[in-house]
């Protein structure tokens, strides 16, 4: 039975890298897969999912408008795809993700959706809420804080690498923007007034 999975993590923890190369483990043995991925994001060109390590593939931008299972359904005559993977799925909308769920459930076509759960405030993106809530699989993309705990939650910051506690929901960016950290140190930086905004240096690894 094909199922949706949503794959969620913070920052910086290989989502792209999975997906690419599940996506390579389907085609090595002739299946079809396609990729989309948020149209808003364009850092690694537009229609392109990279990742950190090197790995790339072309994908198919969505807005916020696009019918993806209408999408879905015209490929699908064409030639089957045996599985559909979402990149930046943080960006779906509420019916997006209930337009993936009618993939698996009505052409039976798995979708492995990877993205954000929660912005730099701590507050669940609208995909990511949707997909929580209705996706067959829930499977956690781990990566680590500074001081090594699970990092669950990711900081912004600004152009001089200095933190930021306010702002819109959706601001695209790598490294030099986003930094995951536990949920200790994210509470401490984001939410006690006693401790100063921190400098980007102040929030990584000591490599000394």
């Amino acid at each position: 039975m094909a199922k949706l999975y949503f794959h969620y993590a913070t920052m910086n923890a290989g989502k792209s890298t999975m997906l690419l190369q599940a996506s390579y483990n389907y085609r090595e043995r002739g299946m079809r897969t396609v990729i989309f991925t948020a149209g808003l994001d364009d850092r690694a060109g537009k229609g392109r999912v990279s990742s950190r390590i090197g790995l790339s593939s072309d994908a198919i931008p969505f807005g916020g408008e696009d019918d993806l299972m209408d999408a879905i359904a015209a490929m699908h005559a064409q030639e089957p795809i045996a599985c559909v993977f979402v990149d930046e799925a943080q960006f779906l909308s509420a019916d997006q993700v209930w337009q993936l769920a009618r993939v698996s459930d009505r052409m039976g076509i798995p979708v492995m959706a990877y993205g954000l759960r929660t912005d730099f405030q701590g507050k669940l993106f609208p995909g990511s809420l949707e997909l929580l809530a209705i996706a067959d699989e829930l499977r956690e993309v781990r990566t680590i804080c500074f001081c090594g705990r699970k990092a669950t939650m990711v900081v912004r910051l600004d152009q001089d690498g200095r933190l930021v506690r306010e702002g819109a929901q959706v601001e695209v960016g790598g490294n030099e923007k986003y930094v995951s950290l536990c949920r200790r140190h994210w509470e401490e930086q984001m939410v006690c007034d006693a401790v100063p905004p921190p400098h980007q240096k102040d929030l990584l690894p000591d490599t000394h």
